[in-house]
C-alpha cells in the first residue's frame, strides 16, 4: 500500500508541472524506463530518487518531507512476514491499511472472527493437498494473528459483515464448536468498529449469489477501493475500479436487504442456543 501511494503520488507530481517521462529521464540522466518503474511501483523509489524528483517536480515543505518519509517506510516489513510461509498473496497487507472491511460471506463466518476450533475444522475440510496437522496449526496461527487488527488500540478498521443464514446453519466442527463459534459471533458483534448482519433465507434473488466478495476502503481518499474474492483458484483482486464499484453497490443492496444489526444478533444467539 506505501509502495503503491508513493508511486501514485511521483506520476501526479510529474503530471502538475507538464513534464513527460522523457524530459524528467534526461534532467537525471536516467533511462525512461526507470521513471516509469518507479511511477508503477514496480521498483522501489529510493529516499534520494525520491529527492531529486520532488526537487525537479518543485515540491517544498511540509508536503515534501512526508513523500520522503514514505519513501523510507515504503519497505518497512509487517507482522505478516513472519508468516510468510502461510501468506502466499498480499491480501493481509492490504487488510491491515484498511479503515473499512466489507465482507459478504455467503458460505462460512468470516476469518476475522472465526473460533481456533472453528477455523481447524474449515482447514482440514479443505485439506485437499494431505498437508500435515503441524502445517495446518501453522495456518491456524497466522489466522489468529490477522484478527489482532481489531483490537488495535490505533487506527483499528471498522469490520461490516453480511452473512447468509445458511452460514450460521450449517454445523461446522459439530454442535459444540458451532455453538462457540456463533456465541463468538455475538460477543463481536458488541465490538464498536464490527457490525454484523444476517440476510435471511427468506430472501430470493439478490446481488450477493455470485458468490463471496470483499470489500477493503482507505482512509486516504488517494487510494482507491479494492475488492477481492476467493475460492479454490486463490484469491482474485479487482482494481477496476467500474469492477469495485459493482461490488460496492451489490453489497449496500445486501446490506438494504439483510436483518438489521439488533435482528441479527438475536437470530444469531437464538440459533446457537438451537
Amino acid at each position: 500500500m506505501r509502495a503503491r501511494r508513493l508511486a501514485r503520488w511521483l506520476r501526479d507530481f510529474r503530471h502538475k508541472v507538464g513534464l513527460s517521462q522523457e524530459a524528467v529521464a534526461a534532467q537525471l540522466g536516467w533511462s525512461q524506463q526507470k521513471v516509469g518503474h518507479l511511477e508503477t511501483g514496480r521498483n522501489k523509489a529510493s529516499p534520494h530518487d525520491v529527492a531529486l524528483l520532488l526537487d525537479i517536480y518543485g515540491v517544498v515543505t511540509p508536503e515534501r518531507e512526508a513523500v520522503i518519509d514514505l519513501a523510507e517506510k515504503a519497505d518497512q516489513r509487517g507482522w505478516w512476514t513472519g508468516y510468510a510461509d502461510v501468506f502466499s498473496s498480499p491480501y493481509v497487507a492490504l487488510e491491515d491499511e484498511a479503515a473499512f472491511i466489507g465482507d459478504w460471506a455467503p458460505q462460512i463466518v468470516p476469518g476475522l472472527l472465526q473460533t481456533p476450533d472453528y477455523t481447524r475444522a474449515i482447514m482440514r475440510a479443505g485439506n485437499l493437498e494431505q498437508t500435515s496437522a503441524k502445517e495446518i496449526e501453522r495456518r491456524l496461527q497466522a489466522r489468529m494473528a490477522r484478527q489482532a487488527i481489531l483490537t488495535r488500540s490505533k487506527d483499528a478498521p471498522h469490520l461490516h459483515v453480511i452473512l447468509d443464514e445458511s452460514a450460521i446453519r450449517k454445523t461446522i466442527g459439530g454442535p459444540k464448536i458451532m455453538r462457540e463459534q456463533l456465541r463468538r459471533l455475538v460477543s463481536d458483534a458488541d465490538r464498536p468498529n464490527v457490525t454484523i448482519q444476517v440476510l435471511p433465507a427468506s430472501v430470493g434473488e439478490h446481488p450477493g449469489l455470485d458468490g463471496a466478495f470483499i470489500i477493503l476502503k482507505f482512509a486516504t481518499e488517494e487510494d482507491p477501493d479494492v475488492a477481492s474474492t476467493e475460492g479454490l483458484h486463490g484469491v482474485v483482486y479487482l482494481e477496476d475500479q467500474r469492477l469495485v464499484t459493482r461490488c460496492n453497490v451489490a453489497f449496500e443492496r445486501l446490506r438494504e436487504l439483510a436483518l438489521d444489526p439488533q435482528e441479527s444478533v438475536a437470530l444469531i444467539g437464538a440459533t446457537a442456543e438451537q
